[in-house]
């Protein structure tokens, strides 16, 4: 595969004589089906230079392109703010977001979140990209946040993130000391109702799995990794409560502590993914923010 700015070409080459252009997108490329029939729709596939139905029959060597980048809208107001970025190119960027910033509008929170910062930044380089979310942390999480820049992107990581290779790690400072230096939580998670944000273990629910390694413990509390094997809503705060070993300053699962920390004491800090359009991994790191190192130090000292 080949990528130039917004056209990524695919060489065939396959076993059979032919096989259709949607079966080989689909099949071979791991293409979406909603991506293939939007691109296909707009006209962005062409075979040998020429546009191409999806009915089209390939051969080997005949060569694909996909044009992934176009003008495109999105009902977010674009709003200037101070980004700390991680990583860019012309896929993806992914932002470290801070404690405090919603992720996405929503009904309660329409201007401040990360994606009108995001929208403003991309407007301002006169790119043609919207924000699409690859993934999501809660507002008083901080951490990595990755964006795709066009539709492609965006379908390929959510389809890579299922495979080994795609990993997300956190750190948390939890209540009280483990017993084992690791291990595994396996627990469904429920949510409560349509009305709460709240959820639960419980058998109705999801199968939701999260390893935990334990990085450092102090007389009553302990810094750990944890890395989402799924990605259900609040699964680390719910999995840690479960076991005993709340999050510091968790309110909905824990206790609200301002005395340690204004809020839950997680922090999205490792992120390894492969590349959209060339499927080299790439590794990302986040230093752990200030507000829970002072909390390490304040715990240090009891």
């Amino acid at each position: 595969m080949e990528s130039k700015d917004n056209i990524i070409k695919l060489k065939v080459e396959i076993e059979t004589e032919e096989i259709r252009l949607n079966h080989y997108l689909k099949e071979v490329a791991q293409c979406s089906s909603r991506f293939i029939r939007k691109a296909a729709r707009e006209g962005r596939i062409k075979v040998n230079g020429n546009n191409a139905r999806l009915s089209y029959m390939l051969t080997n060597n005949d060569i694909v392109e996909l044009q992934i980048n176009r003008k495109e809208e999105q009902d977010i107001i674009p709003e200037k703010m101070d980004l700390d970025i991680i990583y860019e190119d012309n896929d993806i960027i992914v932002v470290n977001k801070p404690k405090g910033i919603v992720v996405h509008p929503t009904k309660r929170h329409l201007n401040g979140t990360l994606s009108n910062g995001v929208l403003y930044y991309f407007n301002d380089k006169n790119e043609n990209s919207i924000v699409r979310l690859v993934n999501r942390l809660d507002m008083d999480t901080s951490g990595l946040v990755l964006i795709a820049k066009n539709a492609y992107s965006h379908m390929a990581l959510s389809r890579d993130m299922q495979k080994d290779d795609f990993v997300k790690k956190y750190l948390a400072i939890v209540h009280g000391n483990f017993n084992e230096d690791s291990g595994v939580i396996d627990k469904p998670i429920y949510r409560v109702g349509e009305g709460t944000l709240k959820r639960i273990i419980d058998e109705r629910g999801q199968r939701s799995i999260t390893l935990f390694k334990v990085i450092e413990q102090y007389k009553n509390a302990s810094l750990v990794e944890l890395t989402l094997e799924t990605g259900r809503t609040h699964q680390i705060r719910v999995h840690l409560s479960s076991i005993g070993h709340p999050i510091y300053g968790d309110s909905l699962y824990g206790e609200e502590e301002p005395q340690y920390i204004d809020r839950q004491a997680l922090h999205a800090y490792k992120l390894q993914i492969p590349h959209p359009k060339d499927g080299k991994i790439l590794k990302l790191e986040s230093s752990l923010p200030e507000d829970m190192k002072n909390l390490i130090i304040k715990l240090s000292e009891e």
